[in-house]
C-alpha cells in the first residue's frame, strides 16, 4: 500500500509486565469518555445525580499521553485558548474485544484491563460550548488531554469493585473517592456504550471522576491513583 505521506504512529499505552515475555504495549483504538458518574461531582457540577443513563464524549486516540510516576512525572503541556484548565482523576477500562448492543456480562468478558487516567478539561471553553448549546470537543479533546498511566492486565488485577481514587496537587489532596460510588459501574457503562456504538479492541473507556476537580497551572505537578490499578503523575508545563 502506498501512503500520501507516513502514517502516524499508533498510540499506545504500556501494559505492566508481571513477568518476562508478558505483553509490552496496548494500541488504542479509540477513546470514550462518561460525564458525570459519580453523585458528588454531579452535584458540584450543578446536575442531578439521579440514575439517568449515562451520556458519552469522545477524545481522539491521539490525545493519550504517557503518565509518569511520583520520581520520574511526564511533562504535559498547558493547552492553548484557555485560562481554566481542570483534572479529573479516572479508572480508566481498556478492552480486548468488542461488538455491539452488549449484555453487562458480554461487556464485563470484552474487558483486557485497567489504568488510571486523567480526564483534563478546558473548562471555560466547556462553559462557553454549555452556555450556547454547543459541542464540547474544543473543551475535552486537545492534544495530550488524556494523560494516562500503565496498563494493569484483568489476570493481574482481579475485577475492580470498590477502591480508592484520588489526586494530589502539588502534594495537596484535591480529589478521594471510591469507584464503588460510581452511579453507573463498568459493565454497564459498556453494555450502555455498545448501543450506540459498535465497540472495537483497544478502545479507551473513561469512568467519571469523584468530586473535587479543580484548575491546574503551569508547574503543577499532579499525582494520583486507583487503588489495587496503578497510578500516574504528570507535570503540567
Amino acid at each position: 500500500m502506498t501512503y500520501v505521506f507516513p502514517p502516524a504512529p499508533q498510540p499506545v499505552i504500556p501494559v505492566h509486565r508481571s513477568a518476562p515475555g508478558d505483553v509490552t504495549d496496548f494500541p488504542v483504538h479509540r477513546i470514550y469518555c462518561v460525564g458525570r458518574n459519580y453523585a458528588a461531582h454531579a452535584r458540584e457540577m450543578g446536575a442531578d445525580p439521579d440514575r439517568e443513563p449515562p451520556f458519552f464524549f469522545t477524545k481522539p486516540a491521539d490525545a493519550v499521553a504517557l503518565a509518569g510516576l511520583a520520581d520520574e512525572p511526564q511533562i504535559v503541556p498547558f493547552p492553548p485558548r484557555t485560562q481554566e484548565l481542570h483534572h479529573e482523576i479516572e479508572l480508566v477500562v481498556g478492552l480486548l474485544s468488542g461488538g455491539a448492543n452488549l449484555t453487562p456480562q458480554q461487556a464485563r468478558d470484552s474487558v483486557f484491563g485497567f489504568a488510571a487516567g486523567l480526564d483534563l478539561t478546558r473548562r471555560d471553553l466547556q462553559q462557553q460550548a454549555k452556555d450556547h448549546g454547543r459541542p464540547w470537543d474544543t473543551a475535552k479533546g486537545f492534544d495530550a488531554s488524556a494523560p494516562i498511566g500503565q496498563m494493569a492486565s484483568l489476570q493481574t488485577t482481579g475485577w475492580p469493585q470498590r477502591g480508592r481514587i484520588w489526586l494530589k496537587v502539588n502534594g495537596e489532596l484535591r480529589q478521594q473517592g471510591d469507584i464503588a460510588d460510581m452511579i453507573w459501574d463498568i459493565g454497564e457503562i459498556i453494555a450502555e456504550l455498545s448501543t450506540l456504538f459498535e465497540l472495537r479492541a483497544g478502545d479507551l473507556i473513561f469512568t467519571g471522576t469523584p468530586a473535587g476537580v479543580g484548575p491546574v497551572q503551569p508547574g503543577d505537578l499532579l499525582e494520583g491513583g486507583v487503588e489495587g490499578i496503578g497510578e500516574l503523575a504528570v507535570r503540567i508545563q
